[in-house]
């Protein structure tokens, strides 16, 4: 049957279904009332098994047809490397689980109709019914050699078959290759997706392809188009006096930036004084606006990147490097440009008064975390004498921050202490330690200033009722507080929750009581997982995390897109130009691009991640058969991972439970044997041997010697 006349067929009898069908009814019977001869009526079979397929009829146990009751849904199909998936769809809190056996072919990142079918379990189930249109269209694996063919493992785990590669189309690769492959087909029943090659990146084992592949994965732009250089060539100038005509000359200030030891882009520096008993703060954010003019390749480009991308051994960054480490970044002893958010605040922490302006600052000295930690944590004498005519300055920035966290910390902001990790490699790329990253007073110092720096301007502006975009934290889902709350009675604590909806401050409490407990690291980690995502909003709904009414991305805009587009509301402002035209404008682009901001920076994120994890795994493959200490980090019913001090994270899997059966209790989140009663549960110390480390799903799987 071609296709056209099967669709003729399939719109005949859906609407004979819709319209004449009011009791189920056989096929059979159905094609007497139709008048389909006999002679096709195998016909009328293939046609309601594709309706049935396509959830618009269903089909009941004794073989009646009768409209499809359950609703037919559009989203985005997102993979599971074990088989099943879930479809996230636009506006929905909830996902829909898809079982393995009802994929129907879906790819990962597809666009799928689902039907939605009733289920007894807390979350929807669906079935795949349609592929609208594929999300992938170009994968990275490693290429394997099989007789006149090929195929590629793809990189990504959510994309579970291998993708054939006919020998004509794999422009040359050999066994172990890391390729690029652009599908050509997504496979079906029995048949393989195909493609071809059109990148080799190097061999597996060749210094830096492992980064280059997840570069490629995630579709990382990493080189500037020339018309974007050839434009960075013309605005990256040094300051004249006609740059600085009409601007506040902030130069007499003594200023400082504060930042990592190998940070090239400074973006912020930060000024201090005190009269009587107010504080005056100086936020001075680099006025990158002024060199990226609105539609031109540099915002193009900029706005396709949305931010810079932090890898482990690179940045990509979102602005050439003429812009972001040289003209753009605050850098000691030369003139810049500047936005500056200049506070006065009480010895409360309250903003009493402000002013935004476009101004010029010189920044007297580039310091770092570690010197100033050094200077008001340790009091390090020779660090100390070394910035002597700076250490009034850092005594009076530390007494203004402590203010201003504790006023964050008695309206309820929750402050997640966990550490991040940082990866130090050999000049080959390779891992020679993992470790930590703290958080030290210097570091708090510049969060906090940031932090009111932003809520400052976001409040400012959205008196204005000017269009703006915004950093929004939503509140937590109530059936999340509800799961987290049942959770926490086990081990003796709880929270309340008001009309269904709960306070920051609550999971501030929380978060309290629990410290220094067993359970300390567990109740973080549930507590941040019952937390929505962080994103960008042109509605101005608060910022749950922060307990902050108004909240907004100002301080960071040579490495985020949002910054710098509020920069130029604001000087479109400052400068008496928001007019009527340019709120139409704003109103017409910003719902857009907070949209594809919050996108971008999840892709930032994942890409991260997935260098960090890759990073790890390499890491422990050079401890195989060594022993660690660790706590239990997460459970799940085939398996239990394992944190170590240096934050690698390996699965014990369940099958190496070898003692008894272990079953997964979910509303404690426990293995339990079924015969013996020992218990794994989060929050556990226990011993691991590294046992295994898989490089091409970047996974470590340890083997449990003792519960500690």
């Amino acid at each position: 049957m071609n296709k056209e006349l099967l669709e003729q067929r399939k719109k005949t009898i859906y609407e004979f279904i819709c319209d004449e069908l009011y009791v189920p009814m056989k096929a059979k019977d159905m094609a007497v009332l139709l008048n389909v001869p006999k002679e096709l009526r195998h016909e009328l079979h293939e046609v309601l098994d594709v309706l049935v397929a396509e959830g618009k009829v269903e089909v009941s146990s004794n073989g009646k047809y009768s409209k499809g009751r359950n609703p037919v849904v559009t989203g985005v199909f997102e993979a599971h490397p074990r088989g099943f998936g879930f479809v996230r769809i636009e506006g929905e809190e909830e996902d829909i689980f898809i079982p393995e056996t009802k994929v129907n072919g879906a790819f990962h990142q597809d666009t799928v109709q689902v039907i939605v079918r009733p289920s007894r379990g807390r979350r929807k189930e669906g079935q795949v019914v349609k592929v609208v249109s594929h999300g992938i269209t170009t994968l990275v694996g490693t290429y394997e050699k099989g007789g006149n063919f090929g195929f590629v493992r793809p990189d990504n785990q959510r994309i579970t078959r291998d993708v054939f590669v006919p020998m004509e189309r794999s422009k040359g690769a050999v066994d172990g290759h890391k390729v690029v492959v652009d599908l050509t087909s997504y496979g079906k029943e029995g048949k393989k997706p195909e493609g071809k090659v059109v990148e080799i990146l190097g061999h597996i084992t060749d210094p830096g392809v492992d980064i280059i592949s997840i570069v490629k994965e995630y579709d990382l732009p990493v080189e500037f188009p020339e018309k974007v250089k050839r434009q960075v060539e013309n605005v990256a100038k040094p300051v004249t006096g006609a740059d600085m005509a009409g601007r506040m000359d902030l130069r007499h200030l003594q200023t400082v930036t504060i930042d990592g030891e190998d940070a090239k882009d400074l973006d912020d520096a930060i000024s201090i004084s005190k009269e009587g008993a107010n504080y005056i703060l100086g936020v001075h954010i680099a006025d990158v606006s002024n060199y990226v003019q609105e539609n031109s390749a540099l915002d193009h480009e900029a706005l396709k990147r949305g931010t810079s991308v932090y890898l482990v051994d690179r940045v990509i960054p979102m602005l050439p490097r003429q812009l972001s480490n040289g003209i753009c970044s605050l850098n000691q002893g030369e003139d810049r440009l500047s936005l500056s958010c200049i506070m006065t605040i009480d010895a409360k922490g309250n903003v009493v008064d402000h002013t935004i302006a476009e101004t010029v600052i010189c920044v007297d000295r580039r310091m770092t975390y570690t010197n100033v930690n050094k200077i008001i944590t340790h009091k390090n004498p020779e660090v100390t004498e070394a910035y002597k005519d700076f250490v009034d300055m850092f005594f009076l920035m530390k007494e203004l921050a402590d203010i201003l966290r504790q006023k964050r910390k008695q309206r309820g902001s929750i402050d997640f202490e966990f550490p991040e990790t940082k990866v130090l490699l050999d000049e080959q790329g390779e891992p020679i330690e993992i470790k930590p990253y703290e958080r030290n007073a210097a570091t708090k110092i510049i969060e906090d200033f940031m932090l009111i720096a932003n809520e400052t301007v976001a409040q400012n502006y959205f008196w204005q009722e000017i269009p703006f975009v915004y950093r929004t934290h939503e509140k937590p889902d109530p059936d999340r507080i509800k799961q987290l709350s049942t959770f926490i009675n086990n081990f003796g604590f709880h929270i309340h929750t008001g009309n269904s909806q709960i306070h920051p401050k609550e999971l501030q409490k929380l978060l309290a009581k629990s410290e220094d407990t067993p359970q300390e690291g567990l109740i973080a980690r549930l507590t941040l997982r019952s937390m929505k995502r962080a994103k960008y909003s042109v509605e101005c709904v608060g910022h749950f995390g922060l307990a902050a009414n108004y909240y907004c991305h100002f301080t960071s805009p040579i490495r985020r897109y949002p910054d710098l587009q509020i920069h130029r509301i604001i000087k479109d402002s400052i400068r008496g130009r928001m007019n009527g035209k340019r709120i139409a404008h704003y109103d017409e682009i910003l719902p857009k691009v907070a949209a594809d901001s919050s996108s971008l920076e999840r892709r930032a994120d994942e890409a991260e991640r997935e260098t960090i994890k890759l990073k790890k795994v390499q890491y422990m493959s050079n401890h195989i058969g060594e022993e660690f200490d660790g706590v239990i980090s997460g459970v799940t019913a085939y398996g239990f991972y394992v944190e170590l001090e240096n934050t690698v994270e390996g699965m014990v899997r369940v099958t190496t439970l070898e003692e008894d059966y272990f079953e997964f209790w979910e509303n404690s989140y426990e293995l339990v044997g079924e015969n013996s009663g020992i218990r794994y549960k989060l929050g556990q110390k226990v011993r691991i041997r590294v046992a295994e480390c898989d490089m091409l799903a970047r996974t470590i799987d340890f083997a449990l010697v003792e519960t500690l």
